[in-house]
């Protein structure tokens, strides 16, 4: 059975982090590391096709709730609190719904349970115009990236998953070919008798508009104690616009 690459950092209750779509577990590092001071044992998770984890054609959220399940399993976590950005967030509440007695608390950071159109078309063209010939290093990538994308933020985001795969070549982390082919699997919605009854918060991004007013009514039909509290100036990378805000809200919640 293929496991699931982590990083594991600090001692007490198990708090497991999932990174959102073309992310890595790097993406929580910093925050990682202010969790684990907070008292928790930190699993900063890499999601199949996405940073160190195993590569593979099957790509849903079925199978990463599978992933999840056997990570804790393995790892003799009985219960865990869960923390996803995005992807990662349609991951954890998935598995709140399917393995309900596992879960402590769900902590979703910006994203609903609805359905989302395909929308990452040119971020992944551009990831996919990426020359590795003429690469020669970082700026090498950026330059080129910045041809589909202008904000210096997103391409920094995205070229976390280059990496030398040799002295002379770079390459990406993520399984980019099944990830174009599957992206509208990353817009599933959850199913209409998906129900989670434990505690849940929502943090949105207050410039984000991955969470409308309308979606609180679709939420609270899936995790009737849902709460959703803002995050000022930021807006879906919300963790790393505005990490300090992000902080003291989640860790209060998990701490209650």
């Amino acid at each position: 059975m293929k496991q699931l690459y982590s990083k594991i950092t600090g001692k007490g209750r198990p708090l497991l982090i999932l990174h959102g779509f073309l992310g890595m577990s790097d993406n929580w590092k910093t925050l990682g590391s202010q969790y684990a001071e907070a008292g928790f044992e930190v699993h900063l998770i890499d999601q199949r096709n996405h940073g160190r984890s195993f590569h593979s054609e099957n790509f849903s959220y079925e199978y990463m709730v599978e992933d999840l399940h056997n990570y804790m399993v393995s790892h003799k976590l009985d219960k865990a609190f869960l923390l996803g950005h995005s992807m990662g967030g349609k991951t954890v509440m998935k598995f709140a719904c399917t393995y309900p007695d596992m879960v402590e608390a769900l902590l979703v950071a910006d994203i609903a349970p609805k359905s989302y159109a395909p929308h990452h078309q040119q971020i992944l063209d551009g990831l996919t115009a990426l020359d590795f010939s003429r690469i020669n290093s970082r700026n090498d990538a950026d330059d080129m990236l910045s041809q589909y994308i202008n904000e210096p933020g997103i391409r920094m985001f995205l070229l976390k998953n280059l990496y030398r795969k040799d002295k002379d070549a770079y390459g990406l982390r993520i399984n980019l070919e099944v990830l174009k082919d599957k992206q509208t699997e990353i817009g599933e919605p959850l199913e209409p008798g998906d129900h989670y009854p434990g505690p849940v918060l929502f943090l949105k991004g207050a410039k984000s508009g991955y969470i409308k007013d309308e979606d609180k009514s679709l939420i609270l039909e899936h995790f009737p104690k849902a709460e959703i509290q803002i995050i000022s100036k930021a807006g879906h990378w919300l963790h790393a616009e505005n990490p300090k805000e992000f902080f003291a809200k989640s860790v209060k919640f998990l701490t209650e």
